[in-house]
């Protein structure tokens, strides 16, 4: 009883130990990183990246280049200098964020953009798996429709005939 009596007080201290103030889950930690992207703070969108990030867009996607993009300069060069001069806007909707095991968030949500040359809108399904190594992100890969965003950034032939003529 005595036993008893000395692991119930033990039991009781324990449970009304505070608790460790936890950090942000992943999850968290990406859905502030979009945050930021949305808000154009690229200062806080690559200091949330590891240097050697390896960012893999989706097959055949439009800034699919066979292989993935190395390092955050790659990936500044290859897909966002190209979101802000090939788009009016780039917007990332309905956004969900999710935890996969300890390292890994997928993040799905609609792509809403307006391609400049075409003037054509893109509202795709994406889905984003990012793996993260101490708080940063070290691998971004892309799903999404890759046929919609290509027939978005092609001009159409009857739209091109029209042009033609109207510069004759």
């Amino acid at each position: 009883m005595k036993n008893l009596f000395l692991f119930l007080a033990i039991l009781t201290l324990v449970a009304c130990q505070p608790k460790a103030e936890e950090g942000p889950d992943n999850a968290e930690r990406v859905s502030k990183l979009y945050d930021a992207f949305a808000a154009g703070d690229m200062e806080s969108v690559l200091a949330s990246m590891d240097q050697g990030i390896q960012w893999s867009e989706a097959e055949n996607f439009i800034y699919d280049y066979g292989k993935p993009l190395v390092g955050t300069d790659a990936v500044v060069e290859g897909v966002f200098a190209k979101l802000g001069a090939e788009w009016e806007y780039w917007n990332l909707e309905d956004k969900n964020f999710e935890n996969l095991g300890e390292n890994k968030v997928l993040v799905t949500g609609r792509y809403k953009a307006k391609n400049k040359a075409t003037g054509k809108e893109l509202d795709a399904q994406f889905a984003h798996v990012l793996t993260l190594k101490d708080t940063l992100v070290v691998n971004f890969q892309q799903y999404t429709d890759t046929k919609q965003a290509a027939e978005v950034v092609t001009m159409d032939m009857v739209e091109e005939d029209t042009m033609d003529e109207e510069s004759n």
